[in-house]
């Protein structure tokens, strides 16, 4: 495939016109619709829907678009660092990370990451869901212990565990019925709860007293007293601390783990490695107490 073509079709896709494009860089707008069609021609494919005033990508064009407009930037970036002696991180870097670690934690370090890389647009879009970093252009996705993929390559950089916590004025029933609980989501009529404790493992029978969308509105409501809930140590580490909640016990199961991922079969740019750098920074040894110190610094 001819680059030089491919680079002129991507000016176009993204200028949205022949004369755009032209008008933007100084080049003929002959030469690049001439480019434009000798890539057509040579896929066979159209790439534009013609007609009219607009010119429209067509479902071919927009896949081809997607998938080498970052390609092209990262070869663009390469060619800079090269020219400039230097690997200095420069360019757009999109990043998607979920909900609970954006609405404690991304804010404070996207803004720390932006004032010492200033030649970096850092873009942060928040989703729970596991995004197709090719198909939606991602440099990096952070996730929470995320499933095996071999076109992803990454590490955990943090490591958290789940509690039971309640309002200190929330006793056990002695009778063993269920205790009111503040869940995340939906859930049924009743759960059973399996914590350990210092004396070993217990179990809780719960009733949903209320179901909320996030983990700081489930935090929030706890420490009302409304009921007990399964929150990360890290987000009620201080409040255990000082006694604003209490502990009923560590849930049974598998650690949290937050990992960053990026494709394998991409070279990985100076923006990424500087990301990496920048939470390493952040967090050194990756503990839920240190998550809970930076949450609360």
């Amino acid at each position: 495939m001819d680059l030089l073509a491919l680079a002129d079709f991507n000016l176009v896709a993204r200028h949205e016109g022949f004369g755009r494009a032209a008008r933007a860089t100084g080049r003929p707008k002959a030469t690049l619709s001439r480019r434009v069609s000798e890539l057509e021609a040579s896929l066979d494919l159209r790439l534009f829907e013609r007609g009219g005033r607009a010119l429209k990508l067509t479902e071919e064009g927009w896949a081809l678009y997607e998938r080498t407009g970052v390609l092209l930037a990262d070869l663009q970036e390469t060619a800079a660092a090269i020219a400039s002696g230097g690997h200095r991180p420069r360019g757009r870097l999109r990043i998607s990370a979920p909900l609970l670690f954006s609405q404690t934690a991304m804010g404070k370090l996207a803004a720390g990451f932006a004032l010492k890389h200033s030649d970096v647009r850092l873009e942060v879009t928040t989703e729970d869901r596991a995004v197709d970093m090719i198909e939606e252009a991602y440099d990096l996705v952070i996730r929470v212990n995320p499933e095996p993929d071999e076109s992803l390559v990454g590490r955990a950089f943090l490591r958290d565990r789940l509690v039971v916590v309640g309002h200190p004025g929330l006793k056990a029933p002695s009778d063993g019925s269920s205790v009111p609980a503040v869940v995340r989501g939906t859930a049924g009529a009743g759960e059973t709860w399996t914590v350990i404790t210092a004396t070993g493992r217990s179990d809780i029978e719960v009733r949903p007293a209320l179901s909320l969308s996030s983990m700081i509105m489930v935090r929030d409501a706890v420490r009302m007293g409304v009921g007990i809930a399964r929150l990360p140590i890290s987000l009620v580490g201080h409040d255990l601390a000082a006694g604003r909640l209490v502990s009923w016990g560590d849930v049974e199961g598998p650690e949290i783990a937050l990992w960053t991922l990026y494709p394998s079969r991409r070279l990985l740019s100076a923006r990424v490695s500087a990301f990496l750098d920048h939470l390493k920074e952040a967090f050194p040894q990756g503990t839920p107490e240190e998550l809970a110190n930076y949450l609360e610094a």
